[in-house]
This record gives C-alpha cells, structure tokens and sequence, in this order.
C-alpha cells in the first residue's frame, strides 16, 4: 500500500506542476492578446474615422492621424488621448467632450470646432487654428497654446477671445 500510495502522490505532484506551468504560459499570453485585439480594434476605428468622418465615442487612443482631412468630423466623446493629429484638418469638428490629453495637435486646423467639455490638458497645440471655436467647459490645464491663433474664440470660462 505504501508503494501504490508513494506512486500516486507523484502522479498528482507532477500532473499538478504540469497544469500550473501551462496555466502560467497561457495567463502571461493573456495581456499580448488583449493588446493586439485592442490595436484591431482601434486600427478598424481609425479606417472607419477617415472613410466617413464618423466616430463618435471611438477609442483613438495614440492613433496617428498627423496630416488627416477631418473637417466637420464627428468625433464626440471619442478618446484621442496622446493622439497624433499634427496638422490635422478638424474645422468644424464635433469634439464635444473628447479626450485629447496629451494629444499633439501642433499647427491642427481647429477653426470653428465644437469642443465644449472636451479633456485638452497637457495638449500640444502650438500654432493652431482655434479660430471660431467653442471651448466652453473645456479643461486646457497645462496646454500649451503659444503662437495658436484666436480670433472670435469662445474660451472654457464663456469670454469671446480675439488674438
């Protein structure tokens, strides 16, 4: 009886490391698969964004969209956080409530778009045309607005600013 109870608990030592290695290569694969579903995902809403303008509530986190024709865009409530839209045409733009924190929007055409309530901090938007926009309710904490141009621009507090 020793022998076959010896036997068996080697049995289960061994079937039991045998099913924690396994476990343990397929849980650290888990993360890589969710990151590249998400990168599909988001590469889809990138396509469907520039196809037909159309992306409100998208995850656009840090696409790159430097140089994209994205005038009159629907855009509301979508996540463009650390988004690359250098030079972007976005005039007339719905980012009603966008996340664009840390967003590079450098020398972006931003001329009469709507972004009340949207997530601007930390934004890059040096040179930028923000003529005519509505930045009602928007939080600029630690944007960086040198050189943008501001001519009939309604800022976060509601005052009309002309620059």
């Amino acid at each position: 009886m020793n022998g076959l109870t010896s036997q068996t608990l080697k049995f289960w030592s061994v079937t039991a490391t045998f099913v924690t290695l396994v476990a343990g290569f397929s849980l650290n694969q888990i993360p890589e698969a969710i990151a590249q579903a998400q990168t599909q995902a988001q590469s889809s809403e990138v396509q469907k964004l520039l196809k037909t303008k159309q992306c409100p509530g998208c995850n656009l986190s840090g696409a790159n969209l430097q140089n994209a024709d994205l005038d009159e865009a629907n855009l509301q409530g979508a996540n463009l956080q650390n988004a690359n839209l250098q030079n972007a045409d976005l005039e007339e733009a719905n980012l009603q409530g966008a996340n664009l924190q840390g967003a590079n929007l450098i020398r972006a055409d931003l001329e009469k778009a709507n972004l009340q309530s949207a997530n601007l901090q930390q934004a890059s938007l040096q040179r930028a045309d923000i003529e005519g926009a509505n930045l009602t309710k928007a939080n600029i904490t630690g944007a960086n607005l040198q050189q943008a141009e501001f001519e009939n621009t309604v800022m976060p507090d509601g005052t009309v600013r002309n620059r």
